[in-house]
Protein backbone atom coordinates (compact mmCIF):
# COMPACT_ATOMS: atom_id res chain seq x y z
CA UNK A 1 0.00 0.00 0.00
CA UNK A 2 0.93 3.54 -0.86
CA UNK A 3 0.62 5.20 2.55
CA UNK A 4 2.09 8.15 0.95
CA UNK A 5 -0.46 9.02 -1.27
CA UNK A 6 -3.72 8.10 0.88
CA UNK A 7 -5.60 11.25 2.01
CA UNK A 8 -4.65 12.30 5.80
CA UNK A 9 -6.27 14.39 8.36
CA UNK A 10 -4.27 15.46 11.51
CA UNK A 11 -6.02 16.86 14.46
CA UNK A 12 -3.30 17.27 16.94
CA UNK A 13 -0.38 18.93 15.69
CA UNK A 14 1.85 21.57 17.91
CA UNK A 15 3.48 24.39 15.31
CA UNK A 16 6.44 25.03 17.87
CA UNK A 17 7.22 21.21 18.08
CA UNK A 18 7.00 21.07 14.42
CA UNK A 19 9.48 23.69 13.45
CA UNK A 20 12.47 22.99 10.28
CA UNK A 21 15.32 23.05 11.45
CA UNK A 22 16.80 25.50 8.89
CA UNK A 23 13.83 27.58 9.95
CA UNK A 24 15.55 27.98 13.46
CA UNK A 25 18.72 28.97 11.99
CA UNK A 26 17.36 31.46 9.92
CA UNK A 27 15.19 33.10 12.81
CA UNK A 28 17.84 32.81 14.72
CA UNK A 29 20.41 34.98 12.77
CA UNK A 30 17.20 37.34 12.01
CA UNK A 31 16.61 37.94 15.34
CA UNK A 32 20.74 37.78 16.73
CA UNK A 33 20.05 34.87 19.01
CA UNK A 34 22.71 32.63 20.03
CA UNK A 35 22.57 29.30 18.87
CA UNK A 36 24.55 25.95 19.26
CA UNK A 37 25.30 25.60 15.98
CA UNK A 38 24.54 26.66 12.71
CA UNK A 39 24.27 23.35 11.21
CA UNK A 40 20.67 21.91 10.57
CA UNK A 41 21.67 18.34 11.57
CA UNK A 42 23.03 19.56 14.51
CA UNK A 43 20.16 21.72 15.43
CA UNK A 44 17.91 18.91 14.94
CA UNK A 45 19.22 17.29 17.68
CA UNK A 46 18.39 19.73 19.76
CA UNK A 47 14.66 19.47 18.77
CA UNK A 48 14.14 15.93 18.25
CA UNK A 49 13.31 14.33 21.95
CA UNK A 50 14.92 10.94 22.45
CA UNK A 51 12.59 8.17 21.59
CA UNK A 52 13.39 6.97 25.22
CA UNK A 53 12.12 9.81 27.56
CA UNK A 54 12.14 9.97 30.88
CA UNK A 55 8.66 11.43 30.65
CA UNK A 56 6.37 13.99 29.26
CA UNK A 57 8.57 16.50 30.93
CA UNK A 58 11.79 15.55 29.07
CA UNK A 59 9.78 15.40 26.16
CA UNK A 60 8.47 18.87 26.68
CA UNK A 61 12.01 20.13 27.08
CA UNK A 62 12.74 20.54 23.21
CA UNK A 63 10.03 23.20 23.04
CA UNK A 64 12.50 26.12 24.52
CA UNK A 65 14.47 26.94 20.95
CA UNK A 66 11.21 27.09 18.60
CA UNK A 67 9.94 29.12 21.14
CA UNK A 68 12.57 31.54 21.77
CA UNK A 69 12.83 31.90 17.85
CA UNK A 70 8.56 32.80 17.94
CA UNK A 71 8.68 36.05 19.41
CA UNK A 72 7.83 38.21 16.32
CA UNK A 73 4.29 38.49 13.83
CA UNK A 74 6.83 37.08 10.71
CA UNK A 75 8.59 34.44 12.55
CA UNK A 76 4.86 32.89 13.83
CA UNK A 77 3.65 33.38 10.34
CA UNK A 78 6.53 31.95 8.39
CA UNK A 79 6.68 28.87 11.00
CA UNK A 80 2.78 28.31 10.76
CA UNK A 81 2.74 28.67 6.66
CA UNK A 82 5.57 26.19 6.88
CA UNK A 83 4.08 23.42 8.88
CA UNK A 84 1.00 23.57 6.84
CA UNK A 85 3.05 23.28 3.79
CA UNK A 86 4.72 20.18 4.82
CA UNK A 87 1.64 18.63 5.63
CA UNK A 88 0.09 19.46 1.95
CA UNK A 89 3.18 18.15 0.40
CA UNK A 90 2.52 14.36 1.87
CA UNK A 91 -1.16 15.18 1.08
CA UNK A 92 -2.42 15.81 4.58
CA UNK A 93 -6.07 16.88 3.59
CA UNK A 94 -6.77 18.89 6.87
CA UNK A 95 -4.59 19.86 9.33
CA UNK A 96 -5.51 21.67 13.16
CA UNK A 97 -2.53 23.16 14.28
CA UNK A 98 -2.71 24.56 18.57
CA UNK A 99 0.27 26.73 19.98
CA UNK A 100 -0.10 28.35 23.25
CA UNK A 101 -0.10 32.13 22.45
CA UNK A 102 0.88 33.22 26.15
CA UNK A 103 4.67 32.11 25.02
CA UNK A 104 4.92 34.73 22.04
CA UNK A 105 4.67 38.11 24.47
CA UNK A 106 8.72 38.41 25.19
CA UNK A 107 9.25 40.93 22.37
CA UNK A 108 5.90 42.91 22.85
CA UNK A 109 3.85 41.31 20.49
CA UNK A 110 -0.13 41.44 22.11
CA UNK A 111 -2.31 38.68 21.92
CA UNK A 112 -4.15 39.61 18.90
CA UNK A 113 -0.76 40.41 16.63
CA UNK A 114 0.06 36.59 17.55
CA UNK A 115 -3.21 34.99 16.81
CA UNK A 116 -3.47 36.80 13.60
CA UNK A 117 -0.44 35.88 12.42
CA UNK A 118 -1.14 32.13 13.03
CA UNK A 119 -3.97 32.56 11.23
CA UNK A 120 -2.49 34.88 8.51
CA UNK A 121 0.07 31.95 7.72
CA UNK A 122 -2.83 28.97 7.80
CA UNK A 123 -4.52 30.74 5.49
CA UNK A 124 -1.64 31.73 3.35
CA UNK A 125 -1.08 27.85 2.99
CA UNK A 126 -4.49 27.15 2.51
CA UNK A 127 -4.67 29.39 -0.87
CA UNK A 128 -1.55 27.50 -2.13
CA UNK A 129 -2.37 23.80 -1.45
CA UNK A 130 -5.06 21.40 -1.35
CA UNK A 131 -5.47 21.89 2.47
CA UNK A 132 -7.99 23.22 4.94
CA UNK A 133 -7.41 23.83 8.68
CA UNK A 134 -8.06 25.17 12.02
CA UNK A 135 -6.26 26.90 14.80
CA UNK A 136 -6.60 25.67 18.42
CA UNK A 137 -5.64 27.73 21.77
CA UNK A 138 -3.28 26.15 24.52
CA UNK A 139 -3.43 27.18 27.73
CA UNK A 140 -1.01 25.66 29.56
CA UNK A 141 -1.57 23.89 33.10
CA UNK A 142 1.33 25.52 35.10
CA UNK A 143 1.34 28.96 34.18
CA UNK A 144 -0.39 31.62 35.92
CA UNK A 145 -4.53 31.73 35.02
CA UNK A 146 -4.85 35.51 35.34
CA UNK A 147 -5.00 35.97 31.28
CA UNK A 148 -6.82 33.01 30.43
CA UNK A 149 -10.06 34.68 29.63
CA UNK A 150 -8.22 37.57 27.93
CA UNK A 151 -6.68 34.96 25.56
CA UNK A 152 -10.17 33.58 25.06
CA UNK A 153 -11.44 37.07 24.08
CA UNK A 154 -8.41 37.72 21.75
CA UNK A 155 -9.03 34.43 20.06
CA UNK A 156 -13.27 34.96 20.12
CA UNK A 157 -12.64 37.81 17.61
CA UNK A 158 -10.77 35.18 14.98
CA UNK A 159 -13.61 32.48 15.62
CA UNK A 160 -14.94 31.39 11.62
CA UNK A 161 -11.68 32.90 10.29
CA UNK A 162 -9.63 29.95 11.41
CA UNK A 163 -9.14 29.95 15.34
CA UNK A 164 -12.00 26.72 16.23
CA UNK A 165 -10.72 25.65 19.91
CA UNK A 166 -9.52 25.64 23.37
CA UNK A 167 -7.34 23.32 24.65
CA UNK A 168 -5.42 22.44 27.94
CA UNK A 169 -1.75 21.54 27.53
CA UNK A 170 1.80 20.54 29.39
CA UNK A 171 2.09 18.22 32.47
CA UNK A 172 -0.81 16.52 33.81
CA UNK A 173 -1.36 16.28 37.18
CA UNK A 174 -4.52 14.23 38.48
CA UNK A 175 -7.31 16.44 39.30
CA UNK A 176 -6.20 19.42 36.82
CA UNK A 177 -9.89 19.60 35.31
CA UNK A 178 -11.12 20.88 38.81
CA UNK A 179 -8.76 24.25 38.63
CA UNK A 180 -10.14 25.13 35.02
CA UNK A 181 -14.06 25.11 35.13
CA UNK A 182 -14.78 28.66 34.82
CA UNK A 183 -12.26 28.76 31.68
CA UNK A 184 -13.46 26.01 29.66
CA UNK A 185 -17.41 27.53 30.49
CA UNK A 186 -16.27 30.67 29.35
CA UNK A 187 -14.81 29.66 25.94
CA UNK A 188 -17.54 27.49 25.37
CA UNK A 189 -19.85 30.48 26.27
CA UNK A 190 -18.12 32.37 23.20
CA UNK A 191 -18.36 29.76 20.67
CA UNK A 192 -15.30 27.71 21.27
CA UNK A 193 -14.88 23.96 20.46
CA UNK A 194 -13.39 21.90 23.65
CA UNK A 195 -10.02 19.59 22.73
CA UNK A 196 -7.96 18.85 26.40
CA UNK A 197 -5.24 16.82 26.54
CA UNK A 198 -5.83 14.07 28.62
CA UNK A 199 -5.33 10.44 29.92
CA UNK A 200 -1.82 10.69 28.74
CA UNK A 201 -0.16 9.81 31.88
CA UNK A 202 -2.10 7.52 33.44
CA UNK A 203 -4.97 9.31 34.67
CA UNK A 204 -7.92 7.80 33.31
CA UNK A 205 -10.29 9.98 35.80
CA UNK A 206 -8.92 12.88 34.15
CA UNK A 207 -10.20 12.09 30.57
CA UNK A 208 -13.63 11.68 32.46
CA UNK A 209 -13.11 14.73 34.18
CA UNK A 210 -12.81 16.57 30.68
CA UNK A 211 -15.44 15.75 29.35
CA UNK A 212 -17.71 16.10 32.40
CA UNK A 213 -16.41 19.02 33.76
CA UNK A 214 -14.51 20.69 30.63
CA UNK A 215 -17.13 20.26 28.24
CA UNK A 216 -14.57 18.00 25.97
CA UNK A 217 -15.33 17.03 22.86
CA UNK A 218 -12.06 15.50 22.01
CA UNK A 219 -9.31 14.45 24.03
CA UNK A 220 -5.72 14.43 23.69
CA UNK A 221 -4.00 11.33 23.61
CA UNK A 222 -6.84 9.98 26.25
CA UNK A 223 -4.82 6.81 26.10
CA UNK A 224 -5.45 5.69 29.72
CA UNK A 225 -9.33 5.15 29.40
CA UNK A 226 -8.30 1.52 29.35
CA UNK A 227 -7.49 1.52 33.04
CA UNK A 228 -10.62 3.46 33.89
CA UNK A 229 -13.79 1.98 32.85
CA UNK A 230 -16.52 5.02 33.30
CA UNK A 231 -14.17 7.45 31.26
CA UNK A 232 -14.25 4.39 28.62
CA UNK A 233 -17.78 4.52 28.57
CA UNK A 234 -18.19 8.24 28.81
CA UNK A 235 -16.05 8.15 25.48
CA UNK A 236 -17.62 5.86 23.92
CA UNK A 237 -21.37 7.49 24.96
CA UNK A 238 -20.35 10.55 23.44
CA UNK A 239 -18.72 9.60 20.64
CA UNK A 240 -15.59 11.79 22.35
CA UNK A 241 -12.85 11.83 19.56
CA UNK A 242 -9.57 10.52 20.64
CA UNK A 243 -6.53 12.41 19.30
CA UNK A 244 -3.98 9.42 19.35
CA UNK A 245 -0.26 10.18 18.64
CA UNK A 246 1.78 6.88 18.29
CA UNK A 247 5.24 7.70 18.34
CA UNK A 248 4.90 10.44 20.90
CA UNK A 249 3.21 8.66 23.10
CA UNK A 250 6.08 5.90 23.13
CA UNK A 251 8.51 8.61 23.29
CA UNK A 252 6.92 10.02 26.66
CA UNK A 253 6.43 6.14 28.03
CA UNK A 254 2.61 6.61 27.67
CA UNK A 255 3.29 3.18 26.62
CA UNK A 256 6.05 0.61 26.34
CA UNK A 257 6.04 0.27 22.75
CA UNK A 258 3.57 0.49 19.53
CA UNK A 259 2.05 -2.62 20.16
CA UNK A 260 0.79 -2.61 23.71
CA UNK A 261 -0.61 1.32 22.31
CA UNK A 262 -4.69 0.68 22.31
CA UNK A 263 -5.57 2.04 19.18
CA UNK A 264 -6.43 -0.99 18.03
CA UNK A 265 -8.49 -1.92 20.92
CA UNK A 266 -10.31 1.50 20.58
CA UNK A 267 -11.05 0.93 16.63
CA UNK A 268 -12.05 -2.34 16.96
CA UNK A 269 -14.86 -1.12 19.83
CA UNK A 270 -15.67 1.71 17.50
CA UNK A 271 -14.18 4.49 19.59
CA UNK A 272 -13.63 7.15 17.25
CA UNK A 273 -10.21 6.97 17.42
CA UNK A 274 -7.72 9.36 14.74
CA UNK A 275 -4.35 9.21 13.91
CA UNK A 276 -2.42 12.23 14.48
CA UNK A 277 1.86 13.76 14.88
CA UNK A 278 1.46 15.48 17.75
CA UNK A 279 4.72 17.19 16.70
CA UNK A 280 6.12 16.64 13.36
CA UNK A 281 9.58 17.79 14.39
CA UNK A 282 9.88 17.23 18.20
CA UNK A 283 8.70 13.15 17.34
CA UNK A 284 10.82 13.28 14.07
CA UNK A 285 7.64 12.00 12.64
CA UNK A 286 5.44 12.96 9.52
CA UNK A 287 2.03 11.63 9.24
CA UNK A 288 2.88 8.95 6.50
CA UNK A 289 5.42 7.51 9.25
CA UNK A 290 2.41 7.55 11.62
CA UNK A 291 -0.07 5.77 9.63
CA UNK A 292 2.27 3.85 8.19
CA UNK A 293 3.62 2.53 11.91
CA UNK A 294 -0.18 2.07 12.79
CA UNK A 295 -1.41 0.05 9.39
CA UNK A 296 2.07 -2.19 9.91
CA UNK A 297 1.99 -2.93 13.58
CA UNK A 298 -1.62 -3.33 13.84
CA UNK A 299 -2.03 -5.53 10.37
CA UNK A 300 -5.16 -3.10 9.36
CA UNK A 301 -6.16 -2.84 5.64
CA UNK A 302 -6.93 -0.13 3.13
CA UNK A 303 -10.15 -0.04 4.54
CA UNK A 304 -9.80 0.22 8.16
CA UNK A 305 -7.35 2.97 7.20
CA UNK A 306 -10.71 4.93 5.44
CA UNK A 307 -12.65 3.78 9.11
CA UNK A 308 -10.08 5.79 11.22
CA UNK A 309 -10.20 8.86 8.36
CA UNK A 310 -13.78 9.07 8.49
CA UNK A 311 -13.20 9.05 12.42
CA UNK A 312 -11.08 11.90 12.05
CA UNK A 313 -13.61 13.89 9.37
CA UNK A 314 -16.45 13.65 11.60
CA UNK A 315 -14.24 14.95 14.91
CA UNK A 316 -12.86 17.82 13.05
CA UNK A 317 -13.66 21.27 14.18
CA UNK A 318 -14.85 22.59 10.97
CA UNK A 319 -17.72 23.22 8.95
CA UNK A 320 -20.05 20.80 6.95
CA UNK A 321 -18.72 22.33 3.93
CA UNK A 322 -14.90 21.93 4.61
CA UNK A 323 -16.14 17.78 5.95
CA UNK A 324 -17.79 17.03 2.86
CA UNK A 325 -14.75 18.18 0.71
CA UNK A 326 -12.92 15.51 2.96
CA UNK A 327 -15.33 13.02 2.49
CA UNK A 328 -14.51 13.18 -1.30
CA UNK A 329 -11.14 11.56 -1.07
CA UNK A 330 -12.72 9.14 0.91
CA UNK A 331 -13.58 5.05 -0.38
CA UNK A 332 -16.65 4.97 0.65
CA UNK A 333 -18.05 8.67 1.38
CA UNK A 334 -20.58 9.57 3.95
CA UNK A 335 -22.93 12.62 4.70
CA UNK A 336 -22.08 14.45 7.74
CA UNK A 337 -24.92 15.55 9.93
CA UNK A 338 -25.52 19.41 10.66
Amino acid sequence: MNYFDLPKIDLHCHIDGSIRPQTIIDLAQQQNISLPTDNPQQIKSHLIAPETCTNLDEYLQRFALPVAVMQTAEAIERITFEVFEDAAQENVKYLEVRFGPLLHLEQGLNLDQIIGSVVKGMKRAEQQYDIHGGIILSLLRHMPKDRINEVIDAGAQYLNKGVVAFDLAGSELAGFCYEFIPYAQYALEKGFKVTIHAGEQGVGQNVFDAIQLLGAERVGHGIHITGHAKAYQLVKQNHVGLEACPSSNMQTKAVTDLANHPLKHFYLDHLPVTINTDNRTVSNTTMTEEVTKVMQQFELSREDYFKIYRNSVESAFTSKEVKQHLLKFDEQPQQIAC
